[in-house]
């Protein structure tokens, strides 16, 4: 038999000072949590979300599936394999605070680029540019993964290469000179 604790349910209403104030459960930690109302003010909820040890053993999960070993397999052939199980990771653990499962759906990403560097030899040792390469499927192609419909997308940073921003980049050759079709005249 496990040991049973009482934890204090701490809210905006109930604001006292306790040992314990959170507790795992069918693999969701209650704990006191920021909560916005509908009209944009914030308090003190007690409330579930995604626990620590099940994003552990999720991660653990997919590991061993052994995705980068995989590379005789397509994309398609991926997503009809782990897509049942990643949606209904989602439907479970995303019913409350599905912020809580974003980390551990970008190591589902994590390891998909580790796929396709395998797969796609013209990508192998360019970190970067997989990664990118990996934000353009997705925004093509954003039903064959369920964590990517809401909205957790490879990326390597806030904006995509010289598109987002203002200015591209000057190259320069090795000797410091700038090539012919990057200089300013």
């Amino acid at each position: 038999m496990r040991n049973s604790k009482v934890s204090y349910c701490k809210d905006k209403n109930r604001k006292e000072e306790h040992p314990t104030t959170s507790f795992d459960f069918l693999g969701f930690t209650f704990r006191p949590r920021l909560t916005k109302t509908r009209d944009g003010k914030f308090f003190v909820n007690f409330s579930p979300a995604m626990s620590n040890k099940a994003g552990k053993e999720i991660r653990q999960k997919s590991r061993r599936w052994e995705l980068q070993m995989r590379s005789d397999k397509s994309l398609e052939d991926l997503s009809r394999i782990f897509s049942p199980i990643i949606r209904g990771w989602i439907n479970y653990y995303g019913s409350f605070y599905k912020s809580a499962l974003y980390p551990t759906l970008r190591h589902l990403n994590t390891i998909l680029v580790r796929w396709a560097m395998r797969k796609l030899k013209r990508l192998r040792g360019h970190l970067t540019k997989e990664v990118y390469w990996w934000g353009g499927v997705a925004k093509r192609q954003p039903d064959l993964s369920p964590h990517w419909k809401i909205g957790i997308k490879p990326t390597a940073g806030q904006w995509e290469p010289d598109e987002l921003r203002g200015s591209s980049p000057v190259l320069r050759e090795r000797r410091g000179e700038v090539p012919p079709r990057h200089s300013p005249t």
